[in-house]
This record gives C-alpha cells, structure tokens and sequence, in this order.
C-alpha cells in the first residue's frame, strides 16, 4: 500500500512562494514516475508537473512554466514542488500522484497515475 502525503501548503500573497512536499510512508517510490496535478472547485484536476523515475527529465504545464520546478529526494522518500511567483488563479488544492508503472518518464494524463495524497490547500491572494 503506497501512503502519500502532502504538506507545504497555505495562504499566500500574490508573487510570492511556497514549496510543496509529498513524502511516501510506504513502498519507496524510487523507480516511479511522480506528478503533481492541482483542482479548484468546479474545475477539473489539472497537470503541474511530472519528474522521471530517474530524476532525469521534468516536464511542466505551459502556464508554470518558468515559475514552478519538481524535484525529487528518493533518499528521503520525497518529492518537491517549489512554486515561486504565485498567482491567485493557482489557488487549488494541489495533489501529489505516483505513477502506474514503473520505470517511466511520466505523463500529464491522471489517469496514468494509481496513487494519490489527500491533497494540500494553496490559496493565493490578490
């Protein structure tokens, strides 16, 4: 049983940062792909980020580009996302996602990832 969970989140100004955290109590997630996808109410959940099972390869959404960058520890058994210059139409709650197979690169699809955190808030002001 794979346990992720998120931390890192809360209330922002705009342009300002925080930096997420997905820590797994279970399996180590080594050989994993690792995405991070957001959702704001009435809105489907959405890509952020993935990172490669190897840490070799990151890929973003168009519009975070720049300003978001992943990153893993796996001697840690976690998972980053470091969010500078937020915007308040990021405000979401903001989940961390294992993939189905192992030893992939990743992908933006959802529904290519079988475990999920609870999620952690970010709420961005104006």
């Amino acid at each position: 049983q794979v346990q992720l969970v998120e931390s890192g989140g809360g209330l922002v100004q705009a342009g300002n940062s925080l930096r997420l955290s997905c820590a797994s109590s279970g399996r180590p997630f080594r050989f994993y792909a690792m995405g991070w996808f957001r959702q704001a109410p009435g809105k489907e959940r959405e890509f952020v980020a993935r990172i490669a099972w190897s840490g070799g390869s990151t890929a973003y959404a168009d519009s975070v580009k720049g300003r978001f960058t992943i990153s893993r520890d796996d001697a840690k058994n976690t998972v980053f996302l470091q969010m500078n210059s937020l915007k308040p139409e990021e405000t979401a709650v903001y989940y961390c996602a294992r993939s189905r197979n192992s030893y992939v690169s990743g992908t933006a699809v959802a529904a290519d990832y079988g475990s999920w955190g609870q999620g952690t808030q970010v709420t961005v002001s104006s």
